[in-house]
C-alpha cells in the first residue's frame, strides 16, 4: 500500500510495508509515527526510525531528514485511521461492541462475549484480564493497546473466524485517539465514579474523555442508574439504557443466595426471569447491560438468557479462594470508593460472621480517592487491613498514611501485603468472610525505578489458606 493510498492525494507515492511508533520496531519500508509523549518525544527517534529503515514519517514539525515527511497537527489523531485503511478497515467487518466505564468494563466484556458465542458467533476479546483471538488466550500489558497494534489485531480476529470483537476502551485510549478508526456495532457505559484523576485534571475532563466513545455511528447502551449515565442518555439520540431504579431494560424483585442472583426484567419486548451465578448488586447491572447489548445486536432472547445463566465469574472479580476453610475468602480487583463499596455490600450479603477486607491503593495515581477507601473500608467492614498495592515510586507508608486519614483509628496497618493477607485468613472465624481488594488478576507488585515483584492475590491466599488447614 502507498503513503498516498493512506494519507491522500497530497502525499507521494511511496510504497508502506509496515507502521510503527517506536523506533524500535522500525522494519525496511515502514511508516513511523512521531508521537509526543508523556516522558518521551517521538520526533527525536525519527532519525534513529530512518536509519532502521522507515520510508515515510508523519509528525508535527518538519524534520528535514530525507524521506517524506507527513505534518499534521495531531499524530496520534491520525494514526487510528490510517492504521485501518491500512489492515484493510476490519471492523467494517467485524462486529466490535465497545464497553467503557470507571467499573464493571470487564466482567461486562465476558458475560457480552458468552452470549455472542452462545449465539453461534466466534467472539474476540480486548480487555484487562486477557485478549482472546480465534479462541486462543493471551495476557495482555494494557486495557486498550495503541491504535496500531488495535487495528492489526482486528485483522488477525478476522483471519483467525472471529465475527465480533468485545472490547474494553479505557479513558486513556480514548483521551489519546487509539480507538479512532473503529466501527463500533454496539457501545456500553457502565458507569463513571472517581478515578484516574492524575490523568484527567477533573471529573468533567473524566466524563469529556469517555463521551468520546460515543460520537460516530454505533448504537448506544447506558446506565440509567448512574448519574453520569444518565447525563450521557440525554445527550445522545439513539440510545437503549438499563438499571435498577430506571432503564429500558430494568430489573425489579432481585434476590441473592449462594449461587448468585435472581430477578425479573422488563425489557422493550416485555418481561423475563434472569438469573446469574455473580453476586451483588452491580452484577446485577452488568448483567444487565450485556442483555441490552446483545438486544441491539439482534440476539435471541432465549439464548441470551441461557447463556448469562451459565455464565461464571471473571478471574479477580469477586473470585472465590476455596481450601477446605470454614469461611469464605473473595479476590477481587477493586481499586476506587464505588467499587470496593460495591464489592464490599455484596460480600457482606454471604457473611454470616464478621466481614474483614485487605486493600490499599496504588502509588503514582489519583491520590484524593484513598481516604475515601479508608472511609468506606471501615464503614462497611468489621476489620479493615490496609496494606500496600502498587507503590511504584512513592513511599508505602506515605500511602498507608493517607488512606488511614479517612478510615480512622479503627483501621489497623501492615504494608507487607503479604503478611496482611496471611494475618487476616489466619485470624478469621467460621462464617466469616474476607475481601482481598484492589489487584485481583494482577500478578504483580510495581515498585520505584519500574521493578515488577511477582505477587498474586490469589496464589498468596491459597498458600495462607493451606498452610492454615494442614497445620
Amino acid at each position: 500500500m502507498t503513503l498516498r493510498e493512506l494519507m491522500g492525494d497530497g502525499a507521494p507515492e511511496v510504497e508502506i510495508s509496515a507502521l510503527a511508533l517506536s523506533s524500535g520496531s522500525v522494519s525496511e519500508g515502514a511508516l513511523f509515527f512521531c508521537v509526543p509523549g508523556f516522558t518521551a518525544d517521538g520526533h527525536d527517534f525519527a532519525a534513529d526510525a530512518v536509519k532502521r529503515g522507515a520510508v515515510a514519517l508523519v509528525c508535527e514539525r518538519p524534520l528535514g531528514l530525507g524521506v517524506p515527511e507527513m505534518v499534521v497537527p495531531d499524530v496520534r489523531a491520525t494514526m487510528g485511521p490510517v492504521a485501518a485503511a491500512f489492515y484493510g478497515d476490519p471492523t467494517a467487518e467485524l462486529r466490535v461492541v465497545g464497553i467503557t466505564g470507571t467499573n464493571g468494563k470487564t466482567t461486562t466484556a465476558f458475560l457480552v462475549r458468552d452470549v455472542l458465542e452462545a449465539a453461534g458467533i466466534q467472539t474476540g476479546l480486548l480487555g484487562t484480564v486477557k485478549r482472546v483471538v480465534g479462541g486462543v488466550e493471551e495476557p495482555v500489558e494494557r486495557t486498550t493497546p495503541e491504535a496500531i497494534d488495535l487495528q492489526a489485531g482486528f485483522r488477525e480476529m478476522i483471519g483467525a473466524g472471529d465475527g465480533a470483537c468485545v472490547m474494553e476502551v479505557s479513558s486513556h485510549a480514548l483521551e489519546l485517539g487509539r480507538a479512532a478508526g473503529i466501527h463500533f456495532a454496539c457501545k456500553v457505559f457502565t458507569n463513571l465514579t472517581q478515578d484516574h484523576l492524575d490523568f484527567h485534571p477533573t471529573m468533567e475532563d473524566y466524563y469529556v474523555a469517555k463521551r468520546r466513545l460515543f460520537d460516530g455511528p454505533g448504537r448506544a447502551v447506558v446506565n440509567a442508574d448512574d448519574p453520569y449515565g444518565a447525563r450521557l442518555a440525554a445527550e445522545l439520540d439513539d440510545v437503549v439504557t438499563y438499571g435498577i431504579e430506571a432503564g429500558d431494560y430494568r430489573a425489579r424483585n432481585v434476590s441473592f443466595d449462594v449461587s448468585g442472583a435472581a430477578f425479573t426484567v422488563d425489557t422493550p419486548e416485555g418481561e423475563l426471569a434472569l438469573g446469574t451465578r455473580l453476586p451483588g448488586l452491580f452484577n446485577v447491572q452488568n448483567a444487565l447491560a450485556a442483555l441490552a447489548c446483545a438486544g441491539v445486536l439482534g440476539l435471541e432472547t432465549e439464548t441470551v438468557v441461557s447463556a448469562l445463566g451459565a455464565a461464571g465469574r471473571v478471574p479477580g472479580r469477586l473470585e472465590p479462594i476455596e481450601e477446605g476453610q470454614p469461611f469464605g475468602v473473595l479476590v477481587d480487583y477493586a481499586h476506587t470508593p464505588d467499587s470496593l463499596e460495591n464489592v464490599l455490600k455484596a460480600a457482606r450479603q454471604l457473611t454470616e460472621g464478621k466481614l474483614v477486607v485487605v486493600f490499599g491503593a496504588g502509588g503514582d495515581r489519583d491520590r484524593g480517592k484513598r481516604a475515601l477507601m479508608g472511609e468506606v473500608a471501615t464503614r462497611l467492614s468489621d476489620r479493615a487491613i490496609v496494606t500496600s498495592d502498587n507503590p511504584r515510586s512513592e513511599d508505602p507508608e506515605a500511602i498507608v498514611d493517607e488512606i488511614v486519614e479517612g478510615a480512622g483509628p479503627a483501621a489497623e496497618r501492615c504494608t507487607d501485603r503479604r503478611r496482611a493477607i496471611g494475618m487476616a485468613i489466619a485470624e478469621a472465624g467460621e462464617g466469616d468472610v474476607v475481601v482481598i481488594a484492589g489487584k485481583g488478576h494482577e500478578q504483580g507488585q510495581e515498585f520505584e525505578g519500574g521493578r515488577k515483584e511477582p505477587f498474586d492475590d490469589v496464589a498468596v491466599a491459597r498458600e495462607a489458606l493451606r498452610g492454615m488447614v494442614t497445620t
